[in-house]
């Protein structure tokens, strides 16, 4: 299946959910981005568990979750019950990294880990051969909605040194970008290592005047160009 593109739930209409993933599935998408946030790793709380499980009896994307959260193991259980199909945690708050990767392998998901923007790529030393991805937050988590949360420059290079880590180690672990993933910033990203993008209000959810499918053609088309350029192939993420 085609994982580039992880259109993030969190940036859809709440009153509208189902209407919204309906139409992500009409236009070809086949992943969604699922933010679980418990409300005190960062001030934010759009969306709890019900409605992730009811959801997922709506839909048959491919569910991506992503849990911000004090305390991981509650919301990871429940994730992985509720039928995710990958799932990464914020590395800056588990004690048990390594049992955690374990664990959700264990259930057949996709295991993965997601830094912060200040958090060092150092801290995957010895758990990197356990993740299937990594996921690298642009801005901090929680706070896209804060239009003062810019992108530090610094972490462009963050994604190469993980690529240059994870080809050091023989690795197929793969790099998620989540933040600000401008239509425009893209093309650099992938050529550093990125190859899957959470999509929000930076590049799918746009108020520009184009349709929802506008812009996600536009996003893939971009991608495509652009592994096919670095000769990567998108079909196989």
């Amino acid at each position: 299946m085609d994982k580039t593109i992880s259109p993030s739930l969190i940036c859809m209409d709440m009153c509208n959910l189902v209407t919204s993933v309906k139409e992500l599935e009409r236009i070809g998408c086949e992943m969604l981005h699922v933010d679980l946030l418990d409300g005190y790793f960062s001030p934010s709380m759009p969306i709890g568990l019900d409605t992730i499980r009811a959801l997922r009896k709506k839909t048959n994307l491919y569910f991506d979750a992503h849990v911000m959260a004090m305390d991981n193991t509650f919301f990871m259980e429940q994730l992985v019950d509720i039928g995710v199909g990958r799932m990464c945690f914020q590395i800056e708050t588990e004690r048990h990294i390594s049992r955690k990767l374990s664990w959700l392998k264990s259930c057949g998901v996709e295991a993965g880990v997601a830094l912060a923007p200040g958090t060092s790529i150092s801290c995957l030393e010895y758990v990197l051969e356990q993740c299937d991805f990594v996921l690298l937050m642009m801005i901090n988590p929680g706070y896209a909605s804060d239009k003062s949360e810019k992108m530090l420059e610094s972490l462009k290079d963050k994604i190469s040194d993980l690529k240059a880590m994870i080809d050091r180690k023989g690795l197929h672990t793969t790099i998620t970008i989540d933040g600000r993933t401008y239509l425009s910033v893209i093309p650099d990203y992938i050529h550093r290592g990125a190859t899957t993008f959470v999509a929000g209000t930076s590049g799918l959810f746009l108020q520009n005047g184009r349709t929802l499918e506008d812009n996600y053609g536009a996003l893939k088309k971009v991608i495509q160009q652009e592994m096919k350029a670095y000769g990567v192939s998108w079909k196989i993420y």
